[in-house]
């Protein structure tokens, strides 16, 4: 079903499909089907095209104002678990096995994937021998947030051991080129798993270990998603931690 709005607007205007998918960024192909097939973009792209053209974005797309209640769900949500417990530790070596560019994981100490995976430095220094640049970073044991989260999961001083236990599996990566390994004492509201353009966030829940917490697993859609936020907050906790050197 073609756009005859969409078709309108651009002819009294003057455009081509080519100058107004230059302007917001898309294949010039995109804007064709948009006209002819009635096609409908993103919102962020419909809006920017709508200010491009001067108009009304739900007069050119109507479906969007229909849409807007459906995309209260995320289209960076591909599965939501109620707790990691659910997750076999198969899913986590194989998110990071497909990693490509990028692989950040941001915990307190997280050991279960040394202990199911004992292969886990040797799958990291694989991905690093292959240009991908790998970023860890684990809870200070000596920090008074990991302190208090033993209180508030009633695990007293064991959260603190399990950071020293990560810290000694992951010291060996130490020195790697491509692999770098820092200690971070910010609260931690959740622990991130990214592989590329794919996470898994394990949400943080007062008075419950993490395993029995949500995981929820994110795909890139665009920017300024869900996806890009957890992976700001990574960046910002990198930046506060301190490099564990030899």
């Amino acid at each position: 079903m073609q756009n005859e709005r969409l078709r309108a607007v651009l002819t009294d205007g003057g455009w081509t499909y080519e100058t107004l998918a230059s302007k917001v960024d898309v294949d010039p192909k995109s804007v064709e089907r948009w006209v002819n097939l009635g096609r409908v973009p993103r919102r962020v792209t419909a809006l920017k095209a709508a200010e491009t053209l001067g108009e009304d974005v739900h007069a050119l797309w109507p479906a969007l104002r229909q849409a807007r209640a459906a995309r209260a769900i995320s289209p960076e949500l591909v599965a939501v678990y109620d707790q990691r417990a659910d997750l076999p530790v198969s899913t986590f070596v194989d998110l990071l096995s497909t990693a490509r560019e990028r692989i950040d994981v941001l915990v307190y100490a997280a050991v279960f994937l040394h202990e199911a995976y004992p292969r886990l430095n040797e799958l990291l220094r694989e991905r690093a021998a292959d240009g991908c640049r790998v970023r860890i970073a684990i809870g200070d044991a000596d920090s008074e947030n990991v302190r208090q989260r033993g209180e508030e999961e009633r695990f007293g001083h064991g959260i603190e051991s399990r950071c020293r236990l990560a810290l000694l599996h992951y010291r060996p990566l130490v020195g790697i080129d491509g692999i770098e390994i820092r200690t971070h004492g910010t609260t931690l509201y959740n622990s991130i798993y990214r592989a590329d353009d794919q996470s898994l966030v394990n949400a943080h829940v007062w008075g419950v270990n993490a395993y029995g917490a949500p995981v929820w697993h994110l795909r890139r859609h665009g920017d300024g998603g869900m996806f890009d936020a957890y992976a700001t907050s990574f960046d910002a906790v990198w930046a506060t931690g301190a490099p564990v050197t030899g």
